[in-house]
């Protein structure tokens, strides 16, 4: 749970750093369009200044010239006229009056000056700052997402490696299933086996009690001499019997020994299964849990590279507007040089799969062409059988044997080759190398196929399942054809009413007893379904009930209070009183900013500074109010996922209950199935006992146990199909859950 945590907290700081990284690249190309917009229009500021400081300038030389033109006229007038005295003083008070004006005009331009000077200094500090800000937290973001980028790969590494080794795991713990379902379908047909013996025995030692009660009975005795020779025969007859009795006993024990002890096994056996049983649900579980984790962390991946494709897409139409509107400054945006590098990678990817796509159809290609000249060859070139020179005249060489291989053709050249066949030779070879190369690759493909057959219990071949139960079918005819003649031969003996009228009631009440086993395990079967069903929908909940408490513990960075501006506190002013700076006031600035861009004594270019600057903070006040508004939707959110997770805990304690109650029911059903196995193994004993008048011969005792063994066959034949299909149903969970 920790693990999940860390890492789903991990994944919400690289969705922030994203959404800032994305943010910042934005602030970047607003700086850059807004730079690009004011040396524009302090260009034409600048150009509209010059032409009307020139037209001042013209203006003010032709007013000091016509004033030129009219004091010399009045020098002129008052040279005629007056005396140097008036000239003199009224030279003097135009020379004072003119530097009045001039020292006025000068106080003016130096105060406005000093005034501009400082407001830009101030506007330059600021900007200033706002790039050191802006650099420190883009190296900041990059070094955080080259660590988150070092973490997601260690974290994938790990990732795979736990789901390996919980996938041999969990191949180790079918096989140890496998292996003890099989000792126990092995332990429960010795069982049956040895039930099977045990009810024959049990009527061969009935049959061997009537044959010593009809012996020793006065009906079959007979006066006279005749009876003396029969007490005679009988007498070791009857000691015979009893060896028999005895030894049958003696096996009758020994089997219920056996019986019990493969009994203590077979528990011994379900206690283990049980327990493996056990051991592997956690294992499934974790393997959910890394399947789980291995699927989000391929939907980030993906994610990433949709992002990673609209930024491509972004860079290439920015690139495209750069060379249709080359700019008058280079931009110098924070992420390009990460984004280069995405971009070489993918490149570099799709270069590589590329190469990779073309090797692979080239060595098809090859392969083909391989292909064809071998059955060329085949059907071109027969094999030439060698003659040998023998004193008897001349014989083929041992070629022409059954023995004879293309390899041994190939060696037994003679010198004069061509040179044809050499390259063909050297092809052959190359040939060769990648044949052996595609017989590994297709050993491992059928080991592979082998392990899949050996877990899933091997799939049985329709053709030999026809022929096995055609054979059923006949075994069956002759099995009935026998048992036709034995009723025949026990209605000729007179002993056919009573035994068959026993016999149909003995089959109809166990006829009966197998129906009501049946329908128990069929509502079992139901019951375990319905159990199983619930533990799914329950690890479903109790999952969904983790991820919600794993995001309830995650909420407290966004348990935010939003704070209301109807007070006229701007969010700005809320953001640098966090951050510490309290002598600021956001309002006041930006009315000063305003007087300061409708001062008229400023210049121009201080003005559009100004004016900008004061821009620049109410988009900033907007954007800090998106994000805020962005946060009070991410509050909401989280408010409706604690809810439904109330919800989710309410069905889950619903669920609960309703797994207790069919695991009573579960319960129940067992103690039934016991019980009405214990009512059939009493019918069993109290049975009546099937009256014979003589014993079988051996042959037929033969037939019997053929008969009794075929049928144990069958039904051994049906538990392993039933476990077969119960072990598939089992690997299909598997595969689902490991899906």
């Amino acid at each position: 749970v920790a693990k999940l945590e860390r890492e789903k907290t991990q994944e919400t700081k690289r969705i922030r750093e994203v959404e800032q990284r994305k943010q910042t690249v934005q602030i970047t190309e607003l700086k850059a369009k807004l730079h690009e917009e004011k040396m524009k229009e302090l260009q034409a500021v600048r150009e509209n200044l010059i032409k009307q400081h020139e037209q001042e300038m013209t203006r003010m030389v032709k007013v000091r010239d016509s004033e030129i033109q009219r004091l010399k006229s009045a020098l002129c007038a008052l040279r005629d006229g007056s005396s140097d005295k008036v000239r003199t003083a009224l030279t003097i008070e135009a020379r004072e009056e003119a530097r009045k004006q001039f020292d006025s005009e000068r106080l003016k331009l130096l105060q406005e000056i000093t005034e501009l000077k400082s407001a830009k200094k101030q506007v330059d500090e600021a900007l200033n700052n706002m790039i050191q800000a802006d650099k420190i937290k883009a190296g900041d973001l990059r070094s955080e997402h080259q660590s988150h980028q070092e973490a997601i790969s260690k974290i994938k590494w790990e990732s795979e490696r736990d789901i390996r080794r919980l996938m041999d795991e969990i191949k180790a713990k079918d096989r140890i299933i496998f292996s003890l379902e099989k000792e126990l379908e092995t332990q429960t047909g010795y069982v049956q086996k040895l039930q099977l013996q045990k009810e024959a025995l049990d009527e061969q030692l009935f049959l061997v009690k009537e044959a010593e009660c009809n012996m020793s009975s006065p009906k079959r005795e007979i006066p006279g001499r005749a009876g003396d020779g029969s007490e005679h025969c009988s007498s070791p007859d009857l000691r015979r019997n009893q060896k028999r009795i005895a030894e049958l006993n003696a096996t009758i024990r020994k089997l219920e020994d056996r019986n019990t002890l493969l009994v203590d096994e077979r528990n011994e056996l379900l206690k283990r299964v049980r327990e493996a049983e056990k051991q592997c649900k956690p294992l499934l579980e974790k393997n959910k849990c890394l399947t789980k984790r291995n699927d989000e962390l391929m939907q980030s991946l993906q994610r990433m590279e949709d992002k990673l494709k609209a930024v491509t897409k972004e860079n290439i139409e920015m690139r495209e507007k750069m060379t249709s509107h080359p700019p008058l400054k280079k931009l110098r945006s924070l992420n390009d040089l990460d984004q280069a590098n995405e971009e070489q990678e993918t490149e570099f990817l799709k270069l590589q799969v590329i190469e990779q796509q073309n090797i692979i159809d080239e060595l098809t290609r090859d392969r083909e062409k391989l292909i064809r000249r071998r059955k060329h060859k085949r059907s071109s070139k027969p094999i030439k059988r060698h003659v040998v020179d023998t004193v008897f005249g001349y014989d083929d060489d041992s070629m022409d044997s059954e023995t004879s291989s293309v390899a041994s053709y190939r060696t037994d050249r003679t010198p004069a080759t061509p040179d044809d066949d050499l390259d063909e030779g050297l092809a052959a070879e190359e040939s060769e190398l990648r044949f052996r190369q595609l017989t590994k690759e297709y050993q491992a493909l059928q080991r592979a196929y082998a392990l899949l057959q050996e877990q899933t219990g091997g799939i049985i071949d329709a053709e030999r399942e026809a022929k096995a139960q055609e054979q059923l079918q006949a075994e069956v005819q002759r099995y009935k054809a026998k048992i036709e003649d034995l009723e025949k031969t026990l209605a000729q003996k007179g002993q056919d009413s009573h035994w068959v009228e026993d016999k149909q009631l003995f089959i109809k009440r166990n006829q009966e007893l197998l129906d009501k086993i049946e329908k128990l395990e069929a509502e079992n079967n139901r019951l375990q379904q319905e159990l199983q069903d619930a533990r799914d929908q329950n690890e479903l909940l109790e999952f969904r009930n983790l991820e919600l408490e794993e995001r309830e513990r995650r909420s407290p960075p966004f348990n935010l209070q939003i704070h209301p501006f109807s007070d006229g506190v701007s969010a700005l002013q809320i953001y640098c009183m966090k951050e510490g700076v309290k002598d600021v006031s956001i309002p006041d600035l930006i009315k000063q900013l305003d007087i300061l861009g409708d001062n008229g004594n400023l210049r121009n270019e201080e003005q559009v500074a100004i004016i900008q600057a004061s821009t620049v903070l109410s988009l900033a006040e907007k954007w800090i109010q998106q994000i805020e508004g962005a946060e009070a939707a991410l509050h909401q959110k989280m408010m409706e996922l604690e809810s439904d997770m109330e919800q989710f805990c309410k069905i889950k304690g619903y669920l609960e209950e309703e797994l207790d109650y069919r695991k009573q029911a579960l319960d129940q059903a067992y103690m039934r199935i016991q019980e009405l196995e214990a009512t059939l193994y009493n019918a069993l004993q109290q049975e009546t006992v099937i009256k014979f008048g003589e014993l079988l011969t051996e042959k037929q005792q033969e037939e019997l146990r053929t008969a009794v063994e075929k049928l144990r066959r069958q039904m051994l034949r049906k538990s392993r199909e039933y476990d077969c299909q119960i072990l598939q149903e089992r690997m299909e969970l598997l595969q689902q859950a490991h899906q």
